[in-house]
């Protein structure tokens, strides 16, 4: 049986009876503050049902959505750095969430358009977060690619992200490293 997950204090309530239409009525979309918020619900959901790998997926694609920084559900739900942290350090033994690290490290390498260069960095942050919270998962040797530093992350989200992304992600980091 499935177990029932704690809420992520970092995401949204879910609505009742969210599936996998609530981002497949976006397929056509500009994939904006609308689709934003719905992956943060969506995850939220995934996570509260036990399906962690999924929820960190979802999250991915709050990563990859088409904001500004401005939108008026960034201020509420800041991008979910936290969250990924959140659910990386708070997945119980038993429940499948993969190996996040070696997650990260692929999709940085392997990263296609639209929004390639945000959506890259926004993978190492990740990576960054996952190494900080669960320093006991593996990279993957095979995979050869140069890792960057967390102030060449730091930079390029500076470069490539939103207005104050850097920021946020440092603070998420430094919380998380304590």
């Amino acid at each position: 049986m499935t177990p029932v997950l704690p809420p992520c204090p970092y995401l949204p309530a879910p609505r009742a009876g969210l599936d996998w239409r609530t981002l497949h009525v976006h397929r056509e979309d500009v994939r904006g503050a609308e689709f934003y918020h719905d992956c943060l619900e969506y995850a939220q959901a995934l996570w509260q049902r036990g399906l962690a790998a999924r929820a960190m997926l979802c999250l991915d694609r709050a990563l990859g959505s088409d904001l500004r920084g401005a939108e008026p559900v960034l201020g509420l739900w800041p991008l979910p750095y936290a969250a990924m942290a959140w659910l990386v350090a708070h997945t119980p033994p038993g429940v499948f969430m993969g190996n996040p690290r070696v997650h990260f490290q692929h999709y940085a390498g392997r990263m296609n358009e639209p929004r390639r260069e945000p959506r890259r960095w926004r993978a190492w942050a990740c990576w960054a977060l996952t190494r900080a919270v669960r320093p006991d998962l593996p990279d993957d040797p095979k995979h050869a690619i140069t890792e960057p530093t967390l102030n060449e992350i730091a930079a390029q989200l500076h470069a490539h992200g939103l207005p104050g992304e850097a920021e946020l992600w440092r603070r998420v980091l430094s919380e998380r490293q304590r």
